[in-house]
């Protein structure tokens, strides 16, 4: 598929570019999901489920809003790859991630 002439390819799934954004962006809404990705919410709640039930986000409620972070103790789910945690592939994602909330907050 190209666009404005350019062939068009992902580094990710859909499922993966969601987990990535979360990592980035710990207590998402699907909102912010939804509008920073391009996509639906309905999309984006596809992809929540699919990612809560393999263990690899967990949610916590905020008022009526659903915020999601990265289960870093959570599989790597992959076909060829094995016993590896989200950890060690998102564990210095999400922990600038924290860092730059705390540094945030702290001003």
């Amino acid at each position: 598929m190209k666009k404005n002439g350019e062939k068009r390819w992902e580094l990710w799934s859909r499922q993966g570019a969601v987990l990535l954004f979360i990592a980035l962006n710990p207590d998402s809404t699907v909102e912010d999901i939804a509008a920073s990705m391009d996509l639906t919410p309905r999309a984006i709640w596809d992809h929540i489920g699919d990612l809560r039930r393999a263990g690899m986000i967990e949610s916590h409620k905020d008022g009526r809003r659903n915020r999601y972070r990265v289960n870093l103790d959570g599989p790597f789910k992959h076909p060829t790859i094995r016993g590896v945690t989200l950890r060690t592939v998102l564990g210095g994602l999400v922990q600038n991630g924290t860092r730059a909330e705390a540094a945030a907050a702290a001003r």
